[in-house]
């Protein structure tokens, strides 16, 4: 059995990201509602339509109302999108009109000239035989009719119209209220995307694309000097693979032993503990090693400036200038609030992809949480999304994560985020003989055996010491080690 959806003439919407959301773009001969409060990118999507159409030698019309040509040319200049080719029409009133009646009443629908209307816009396509219009906004209709039902014969009317003639139509309409765009529109239009911008940041949702169906769910949407872009969910892939137990390794011999020989290639470890306890230096060790055996890595910095993180590279004796020059580890920072869920995992797919990255970095989750824009529960979701989406790709995840209490163990993660790990690293400060030290355990590991014990932590100038199992303590996890008498002490 065949399927007829694919066999459907699409078109581009001048998005990449629409189109995925799209399942490949509209449908040509089609008509497309666009809703969404004012400032949250309708016109801008549409002048991105028009551009894509013309790019390709296309005849395409944009039907306005609400500003002038020279001022949409304006509009879409200072996004760098170029529709000077494109066949304007105006359908405005005339500037003059206002002066020239006193008694015109702004309510009263019989004042729009009906007949100018529908002519003028039956004689433009006739004359011009577009394959793509935009129609900002599709409400002017309704300013000529006098009742929601002619209202609605005359939408059904032009649609009929412009799909005789196998155009594809974008028509944009502004939100009420209540977050709708008139029932009419919604339920005569082939597809509806609804545009959404909060204090969350901007999002996208195609709610219906009939025949052919959708991406569900909200996604990303940033508009920056270049226009739209939109970023769908990264939606992990089924991976029928087998799984190959090979041990991803820090290159420091106490702390491999610790976790069995190494965590596995393609799980997702947390690294967790209170703040200075060296986490970053020990996701450090794993990047360190993977370059070592000529594996690229990239890491994600949420909490620190690159200069402060290369700076501690090189006081560790770590070759950080020469591993990023030989292409071996990318370095990121991440801006606060920069960014939403969607296009961070964009960003690190293509680093997957595109460099061929086999370990990803993401220093640290409060900073994640902080940086990217959602709620804490979405971006658990979406972090999650993401792991998994590595994992099936056999990339290796490090991410670190700051425990609130200083000496001993209260939870393993700050938050309940510890199912999504695989492994579970965790570092802390303990009062030993009046002094605070650092210890250093394995609390997860899904694939493999890992030592119970726990091992004395320590950064020196020639690296990271890892000492011998403190098996003469008790009350190491509660932060209070007391060596047990007829003991030997380890650790030491």
């Amino acid at each position: 059995m065949t399927d007829d959806r694919a066999s459907l003439p699409r078109i581009g919407s001048g998005i990449e990201g629409l189109d995925e959301l799209l399942c490949g773009g509209f449908v040509r001969g089609r008509m497309y509602l666009v809703s969404g409060a004012p400032g949250t990118g309708k016109t801008t999507l549409g002048f991105h339509f028009l551009e894509a159409g013309l790019r390709n030698d296309e005849t395409v019309l944009y039907i306005h109302g609400e500003e002038s040509e020279a001022e949409s040319l304006v509009n879409a200049d200072q996004f760098g999108i170029d529709v000077s080719e494109a066949s304007f029409l105006d359908l405005g009133p005339d500037p003059d009109f206002f002066t020239e009646d006193p008694s015109y009443d702004l309510v009263n629908a019989e004042d729009i000239e009906e007949e100018r209307y529908t002519r003028t816009i039956r004689e433009s396509i006739e004359e011009i035989r577009p394959t793509r219009v935009v129609l900002d906004p599709i409400t002017q209709l309704k300013y000529i009719e006098s009742s929601e039902h002619h209202y609605r014969k005359r939408l059904l009317s032009f649609i009929r119209f412009l799909k005789r003639r196998d155009i594809t139509v974008v028509a944009t309409a502004t939100t009420d209220a209540t977050g709708q765009s008139g029932t009419e529109v919604r339920s005569l239009s082939d597809g509806v995307v609804e545009l959404v911008h909060t204090d969350q940041g901007r999002r996208i949702t195609v709610q219906k694309h009939r025949g052919v169906g959708q991406v569900d769910g909200t996604h990303g949407l940033e508009i920056r000097s270049n226009g739209i872009e939109v970023f769908p969910r990264v939606v992990p892939q089924p991976n029928d693979a087998e799984f190959d137990p090979v041990p991803l390794r820090s290159g420091v011999s106490g702390l491999d032993d610790l976790a069995g020989g190494g965590f596995e290639r393609g799980t997702v470890t947390f690294v967790t503990g209170p703040p200075g306890v060296g986490k970053t230096t020990t996701g450090g060790l794993y990047l360190t090693q993977a370059a070592a055996e000529g594996r690229n890595s990239v890491i994600y910095l949420f909490e620190e400036r690159e200069e402060t993180f290369t700076h501690r590279c090189r006081s560790l004796g770590v070759p950080i200038d020469d591993i990023r020059e030989a292409g071996l580890l990318t370095v990121r920072t991440v801006d606060p609030l920069s960014m939403s869920a969607e296009e961070f995992a964009h960003g690190v797919r293509d680093r997957v992809e595109d460099d061929d990255a086999e370990l990803v970095m993401i220093d640290g989750f409060g900073g994640y949480t902080s940086a990217i824009q959602g709620t804490t529960d979405e971006l658990k979701r979406d972090l999650h999304a993401l792991t998994r989406y590595l994992s099936h790709n056999e990339v290796s995840t490090f991410v670190t994560d700051a425990t609130h209490r200083i000496t001993g163990i209260a939870s393993a993660t700050s938050t309940q985020i510890s199912p999504i790990a695989d492994n579970i690293l965790f570092l802390s400060y303990v009062e030993l003989e009046g002094s605070l030290r650092k210890v250093v355990g394995v609390l997860k590991k899904r694939a493999g055996r890992f030592e119970h014990t726990l091992r004395e932590f320590e950064i020196t100038a020639d690296g990271v010491r890892i000492g011998d199992p403190m098996t003469g303590f008790s009350g190491i996890v509660r932060g209070q080690p007391q060596f047990q008498p007829g003991t030997v002490e380890g650790g030491r």
